[in-house]
């Protein structure tokens, strides 16, 4: 993740939608203040700073994401989402990023979760968050993360009522690359269940230069073209 998240085309997309985000609600205000809680490698945080955002904090609960955000000189501590009330107490943000973390918590984990977000936020701050979508996507990346689920839009508008929040928008992203991905992935787990192995690997890895520059125009076009599209691999909501 450390060695393709400033490069890979699905980050690139993830973290510009994250950062016009920020830059349509707070517009010519660099100033804010952003979490990005379950930062990974901190591959977004160093996009935030690039992009001109210098007041920007993050958190993992892995000591191996701590110390690679740290190489980005980044400041990143350790902690748990399931422990996110006492990250930091009394400190509040404008803008709170949780980009595809949620997936690892059950329902009441993610409405405390939601919950003390609510509460850290600025008057006028928003949440952003981005999830893995349709159980039908699942594959052998799902298996090598462990992640125990995938969400669609009726999931995360009712963790936003139960916990306060009002849902600014949400919608689906990765459209067209949605049923290649659904064949590779049966495919995956068709050999897997054959072939069962411990060592089912992540499909974060980058592609040749060529492929990867192919597929982030693509998305790219993708994006100007379907504002909200009827399903998609990835699920992108912001909420305040």
């Amino acid at each position: 993740m450390y060695q393709v998240e400033r490069k890979l085309w699905w980050y690139r997309i993830l973290h510009g939608k994250v950062i016009r985000q920020i830059q349509t609600h707070f517009p010519d205000n660099k100033s804010v203040r952003i979490l990005d809680a379950g930062c990974g490698t901190g591959g977004l945080l160093d996009a935030l700073r690039q992009a001109g955002y210098p007041q920007i904090v993050g958190f993992d609960a892995s000591s191996d994401a701590v110390f690679f955000s740290r190489e980005r000189q980044i400041a990143v501590e350790q902690h748990d989402l399931r422990a996110v009330s006492t990250f930091r107490p009394g400190e509040t943000f404008d803008v709170i990023i949780c980009d595809d973390v949620l997936y690892f918590f059950n329902d009441e984990q993610i409405r405390y979760i939601l919950s003390v977000f609510r509460e850290r936020l600025r008057p006028g701050g928003i949440f952003i968050s981005n999830n893995n979508a349709f159980s039908a996507l699942r594959g052998t990346h799902d298996i090598a993360l462990n992640i125990s689920r995938r969400f669609v839009k009726a999931d995360l508008n009712q963790f936003a009522r139960q916990t306060g929040f009002a849902l600014n928008q949400s919608f689906y992203w990765n459209f067209l690359l949605s049923v290649p991905i659904w064949f590779l992935r049966k495919l995956q787990l068709l050999v897997w269940r054959f072939n069962p192995s411990p060592s089912v690997h992540s499909d974060v890895k980058l592609p040749p230069i060529w492929l990867n520059t192919l597929v982030l125009k693509f998305l790219q076009a993708e994006e100007r073209l379907f504002r909200n599209p009827p399903f998609g691999s990835s699920l992108f909501t912001v909420m305040h």
